[in-house]
């Protein structure tokens, strides 16, 4: 008991220690007994018991030994370790005990130290003197290396005047540094005032310098020299610019200089004050030009100049060519915005549009062969931005707008002046009337479009658009003339002497404009003519219509006013008249082309239609008897029939008169049997469904023995079946207008029931 007592007390502190020994070897010896409760399960495996448990023994030895190895070298690592640390152990203690005696060896020297910093100060002052007592030489020359310099400048000595500047700057920055660095800033005072003179000299050579670079286009043709010089100071500027900005201890006053840049600046003035910076440039279109072709002539010689002689003159990294080509670019840019801003005339404009557009990037300027493939002023941009480009288009749209407005507002003027002269108009090879206006207004407007091709098609496009627009305006005023002039001639028909025959000419010209409209479309593939445009053209050719209309409706109203009248019933010479009148008309009417002649025809049968119809709406007689029905009838047929003979003879087919109206208005009439007037009428009435119940009431009444029950069934009949116009049918009682009843006179006797 006392011993397990004892493995207990032992054991707790192990298994405190080693928890997991413990659980390890559990763990191990439960994997056991499964392995062996599933190895001899069977009886029959028991005999291999002692093969089995000979093979455990040596697994166990083998690992045993392994673990014996790996232990050992453990343990020998450990070993060697420990003798390294207690070798450290013994090092460290001796260095604390050298330090130490070094400790009181420092002390004990403590006061010598004191006295080496007081030779340490006179070491100090005795560099700065022997410093000083070296520059003395140069520094008592100063002045008159100030003169001398001044001298060589004078002389154009450049390169030593240079070489006398850049060592007195030397001088003077080298004790500038000293004192900085010994932290006497206000010692600098005093070197600067001494070497006051350098910034008088430094501006003087810099002055000779930017204008040598002003005039270097002349100079790199003439005496090269010079400007090589001038490259060569600015050259050892900037190398000394970029050794003082790299030691960032100290900056000499006046640095850096940037020269470099200073030479860019300088001739990029140049270049923009000799060319661009001119008086104020002729506005009107001549002047203008001139002044561009001088700009392209002086750019190209100058650029020449640059790349053959003064890219020699410079190093490569300048890139010269390339900035003289910008800096003219630019220049030009903003040159051309200035003039752009001046009240230009149409001419200037276009000028300025076809040089920016088309000669500035030409063979002739900037494409010019002598200075490709160096010069490329396609990566600079355009000179003026698209922008730009349409606002100045649109600019000179309206100029042109307004120059063609006033030609054609002159060649108006010209046009009617020439109907006072006492001759007939000018006549074509087929003996049409014409006069010269619409071959001038085309070729005028087709000039202006087609010179435009040369600069945009947009700008082509839009003086297209105006040209349209005002050959519509063009029109109004043209029917406004026409108008005017008719009003003239009806105050007195015989001026001017041949009205009718300028009207006809007229009328060929709408058409020969109607033609040659489309010819104006840039492209030759489009030949759509407005809609806007197409209707004035109509109105026009109306307008010109209704004045030769008006005209023979004068000659015909005196004949027209004894229309179905008792005078009229008596014999023929009535209607010969008017055939002789429309005879003379049509003769006239043959000298305008066949599409209007056939028109005018037309218009003039359906007048004569209309004013017969008119006639017999005046109710001037009303047939008192059969015998006179029948005269009245036979006159009606004999001056329809007579009519429309003449109309056939000049070439309109009998299905496109309108008298026929009168040969139906002629049946109703000498119908015998009154009681078919209602079929008769809804025969009528179905042909001519514009026919109104006053049209067919005045009709009746001219028959004279029409009952009130049968008037009344055939206006029943009419209310019974309205008739709806055809879209295609030609209107003819619609503006023929029936005359009011007159109202029976009441004399005042009494008082009215």
């Amino acid at each position: 008991m006392g011993t397990s007592a004892e493995d207990e007390q032992g054991a707790s502190p192990r298994e405190e220690e080693w928890p997991e020994v413990e659980k390890a070897e559990k763990l191990a010896r439960g994997a056991a007994l499964k392995w062996a409760s599933g190895v001899f399960y069977r009886p029959e495996n028991l005999e291999g018991l002692g093969h089995y448990r000979s093979r455990e023994t040596q697994r166990n030895s083998s690992i045993q030994s392994r673990l014996k190895s790996t232990v050992q070298s453990y343990l020998e690592g450990v070993s060697a370790g420990l003798e390294q640390l207690r070798a450290a152990v013994q090092e460290v203690q001796s260095v604390c005990q050298e330090l130490g005696a070094a400790r009181w060896a420092l002390l004990d020297c403590a006061d010598r130290f004191q006295d080496l910093q007081q030779m340490r100060a006179l070491m100090a002052e005795h560099v700065q003197l022997a410093s000083v007592v070296q520059v003395l030489p140069q520094l008592f020359s100063v002045h008159e290396v100030f003169s001398h310099t001044l001298q060589l400048l004078r002389g154009q000595h450049l390169l030593e005047a240079h070489a006398e500047i850049m060592m007195l700057e030397h001088l003077r920055d080298d004790i500038l540094s000293q004192l900085h660095l010994r932290g006497l800033s206000s010692a600098q005072a005093t070197v600067l005032a001494y070497f006051g003179g350098l910034q008088e000299l430094n501006e003087s050579l810099a002055k000779q310098l930017w204008g040598i670079v002003a005039s270097s286009l002349q100079l790199v043709r003439e005496d090269p020299v010079l400007f090589v010089t001038a490259i060569r100071i600015i050259e050892r500027e900037e190398k000394i610019d970029d050794m003082l900005l790299l030691d960032a201890t100290f900056l000499p006053p006046g640095r850096p200089k940037g020269w470099r840049q200073k030479f860019y600046h300088v001739l990029q003035e140049t270049i923009t004050g000799t060319r661009f910076h001119t008086p104020r440039v002729d506005a009107e279109g001549p002047g203008l030009s001139r002044h561009l072709e001088a700009l392209q002539r002086d750019i190209v010689s100058e650029l020449r100049v640059v790349k053959d002689l003064m890219v020699q003159c410079v190093p490569a990294h300048y890139n010269i060519l390339s900035l003289c080509a910008a800096t003219y670019h630019q220049a030009l840019a903003g040159h051309l915005q200035d003039l752009l801003r001046e009240d230009l005339d149409k001419q200037a404009l276009f000028h300025l549009l076809k040089w920016v557009l088309h000669v500035y990037h030409s063979s002739e300027m900037m494409g010019h062969p002598d200075l490709l493939p160096e010069v490329d002023v396609s990566s600079l941009g355009p000179l003026i931005s698209p922008e730009l480009v349409d606002q100045t288009e649109r600019r000179y749209v309206v100029k042109l707008k307004a120059s063609v407005l006033e030609w054609m507002q002159r060649t108006l003027k010209t046009e009617f002046e020439e109907w006072f002269w006492e001759k007939e108009p000018e006549t074509d090879h087929q003996g049409f009337f014409q006069s010269d206006l619409p071959v001038h207004v085309i070729e005028m407007l087709n000039s202006n479009i087609e010179v435009t091709s040369s600069i945009t098609d947009s700008l082509q496009q839009k003086v297209y658009n105006m040209a349209l627009e005002e050959l519509e305006a063009f029109l109004g005023r043209l029917r406004e003339a026409l108008v005017q002039r008719g009003k003239e001639h009806q105050q007195d028909r015989t001026i001017p002497k041949h009205y009718v025959h300028y009207l006809l000419a007229m009328l060929n010209n709408v058409l020969a404009l109607s033609s040659s409209v489309p010819t104006l479309h840039p492209n030759s593939s489009c030949r759509e003519v407005p809609a806007s445009l197409r209707a004035a053209l109509d109105r026009t050719q109306k307008k010109a219509c209704q004045l030769l209309l008006e005209e023979l409706l004068l000659d015909l109203q005196p004949l027209c006013v004894e229309l179905a009248s008792r005078k009229w019933l008596s014999g023929a010479q009535l209607v010969n008249t008017m055939c002789e009148v429309i005879d003379k008309y049509a003769k006239d009417f043959s000298r305008v082309k066949k599409p209007l002649f056939k028109l005018l025809l037309m218009e003039c049968e359906l007048l004569v239609a209309n004013q017969y119809l008119r006639a017999l709406m005046q109710k001037k007689m009303v047939c008192k008897s059969k015998e006179e029905r029948r005269q009245f009838c036979d006159r009606l047929l004999q001056d329809a029939t007579q009519l429309r003979e003449l109309f056939c003879s000049l070439g309109l087919d009998r299905s496109q008169q309108n008298l026929e109206a009168v040969f139906a208005v002629q049946e109703l009439l000498c119908l015998k049997d009154t009681a078919l007037l209602s079929l008769e009428v809804l025969g009528f009435v179905t042909k001519y469904p514009d026919v109104s119940d006053e049209h067919i009431s005045t009709l009746l009444d001219l028959r004279g023995d029409v009952s009130k029950e049968v008037r009344h069934l055939v206006l029943e009949m009419m209310a019974q079946h309205p008739q709806a116009l055809p879209e295609s049918y030609q209107p003819i009682f619609s503006t023929i207008l029936v005359p009011a009843p007159e109202l029976p006179f009441c004399l005042r006797k009494g008082k009215c029931a």
